[in-house]
């Protein structure tokens, strides 16, 4: 089983940026895929970015260009780095990795004037 922290959300201006951190603990070794998920208010959760342990990534479309995930394996830790914000980018953003399908406890992002 994984266990995974999650931090670096906020309240940001539209335009702005955030840094989102996942550090993993326990069964790390058997890692092979990472993802951030995120759910807004009334909505179903939804794939942001993910990466594969050879480090293979792939987007939504709707942050494509905006967002670049990454992942330091000897901090055990993946990252989210989110530019050019805007207001539908607020949810919570999860942390999800295979096998196992674990989850992290989610870190709330605001996008907001």
């Amino acid at each position: 089983q994984v266990q995974f922290v999650e931090s670096g959300g906020g309240l940001v201006q539209p335009g702005g940026s955030l840094r989102l951190s996942c550090a993993a603990s326990g069964s790390i070794f058997s890692i092979y895929f990472m993802a951030w998920y995120r759910q807004a208010p009334g909505k179903q959760r939804e794939l942001v970015a993910s990466i594969t342990t050879p480090g293979a990534t792939n987007y939504a479309d709707s942050v494509k260009g905006r967002f670049t995930i990454s992942r330091d394996n000897a901090k055990n830790t993946m990252y989210l780095q989110m530019n050019s914000l805007k207001p539908e980018d607020t949810a919570v953003y999860y942390c999800y990795s295979l096998p196992g399908g674990s989850w992290g406890q989610g870190t709330q992002v605001t996008v907001s004037s």
